[in-house]
């Protein structure tokens, strides 16, 4: 379908609000971009005159084709509906139900997450919604700008910055109304004097003319206004700013006096604290100081290595008491069992000696037997010699080798008779008993 006025009205009268009614008529309208400033105003004729639920469609038509164009980087609906945007809102938005105005808020919201439409374009469609909002006409909504559609019930502007509102909502309406203007005598300003085209007659040219300066003065004025908003915008910001600076200089003298007392404080505080534990050691310590005794008579006090002499007033101090270090008796030192000394008989090498000795210590049990040592080396005839020099031992009925001693008696040979009133050494050779004689002292 070749692109007329008509094929653009017969389009939107037949858009509804299913998704692929409003896919397909943006796709269309897509297609023909180039005439995106006459599709853009037939658009907005058209919502002027249709109703409620119509204009939201015609509303859903325009989003779309601005979010396809916004990610195609096709900026030629954007530049056709950034000045007539805020008007088609406001239109859409008053007199609407509270549903479609709620959709509609939703569809705004959307703009600004997605940044489709320039900042002052989207801060001047929200000032618009919040005009109609403060008037009553559309009921109470909560305003729109910073958290878009945050419920009434939040906090609202503090109020030093609510002089600001109004100076900036001014500013809003007038930047998009200036933007408008200026988009307007930008495009025919640059049909009229584009050098490729061909110059019409003079008539129709002056014609042109007249309408360009028209637009030019319209796009001036607009400018102008904006130029006085912003200016009041920021007289009120400057307000607020040397507030501001007068209060932080205040404050920063106060953060210095806080600080200086923070610390005086601190140390007095450590102060206090020290004395508290000055105080707990006094108390926990004796009442008199811990001295030790020196060899040299000295008293060294707490240990310090001060010698103090005693006098009247230092305390009298005890010399600890020692006991004696008595070896213990030499009986606690005797293993159990061993023999007495004068259980001890003399060792013989003869043969009845040593049979009787075998045969006690077969009737003795392993245990009872005392250990001892081994009999010296003897020569022959020592034990003779041995015999008549040692004293005979005498064994009383008391003494614990008395009884084996009188075994041993009893199982020696009788030699009463041997040598009695005979000369012992008769038998001897001579040199042998003179030896003998010599040795035993004459006997």
């Amino acid at each position: 379908m070749a692109y007329t006025d008509d094929a653009v009205k017969a389009k939107l009268s037949a858009l509804n609000e299913t998704q692929e009614s409003i896919v397909t008529v943006a796709q269309w309208v897509m297609f023909h971009r180039r005439h995106a400033d006459r599709t853009g105003a037939i658009w907005l004729q058209k919502l002027k005159e249709a109703g409620g639920s119509k204009r939201l469609n015609l509303i859903y038509l325009a989003n779309e084709v601005a979010q396809q164009s916004k990610a195609r980087k096709k900026d030629d609906f954007l530049i056709a509906f950034s000045p007539i945007i805020a008007e088609a809102s406001a239109t859409a938005y008053k007199g609407a139900t509270s549903e479609v105005q709620q959709k509609l808020r939703r569809v705004i919201e959307v703009w600004r997450q997605r940044q489709i439409f320039e900042i002052p374009i989207q801060e001047a469609v929200e000032a618009r919604i919040d005009d109609l909002d403060k008037s009553g006409s559309a009921g109470k909504k909560p305003l729109l700008g910073g958290s878009l559609f945050s419920s009434s019930s939040g906090p609202s502007a503090p109020t030093e910055i609510q002089p600001l509102v109004p100076l900036q909502i001014s500013v809003s309406k007038a930047v998009a109304s200036a933007n408008s203007a200026a988009a307007t005598a930008d495009v025919e300003y640059e049909k009229l004097t584009d050098p490729s085209k061909t110059i019409p007659t003079p008539p129709v040219h002056a014609a042109r003319l007249s309408a360009l300066l028209k637009s030019l003065a319209s796009a001036e004025g607009a400018v102008s206004e904006s130029i006085k908003a912003r200016r009041a915008l920021l007289d009120g910001l400057e307000k607020i700013v040397g507030m501001n600076r007068t209060a932080l200089v205040a404050e920063e003298a106060q953060h210095v006096e806080f600080s200086s007392r923070k610390g005086l404080i601190e140390v007095k505080k450590r102060e206090v604290e020290d004395g508290i534990m000055r105080g707990l050691s006094a108390e926990s310590s004796p009442a008199a100081p811990h001295a030790t005794l020196t060899p040299d008579s000295k008293v060294h006090i707490n240990g310090k290595g001060t010698p103090r002499s005693h006098d009247a007033s230092s305390p009298q101090i005890e010399r600890p008491h020692v006991q004696e270090l008595t070896p213990p008796p030499v009986e606690s030192l005797t293993p159990v069992g061993s023999p007495r000394a004068e259980a001890r008989q003399p060792y013989s090498t003869t043969g009845s000696t040593l049979v009787h000795t075998q045969q006690s210590a077969n009737h003795l049990h392993p245990e009872s037997m005392p250990v001892a040592p081994l009999p010296p080396a003897v020569t022959p005839g020592s034990d003779l010699l041995s015999s008549l020099s040692m004293p005979p031992v005498r064994h009383y009925a008391s003494s614990p080798g008395a009884e084996n001693a009188y075994k041993r008696r009893r199982l020696e040979p009788d030699f009463s008779g041997f040598g009695a009133g005979e000369d012992a050494m008769a038998d001897l050779d001579d040199d042998v008993a003179e030896l003998l004689r010599a040795e035993s002292g004459g006997y």
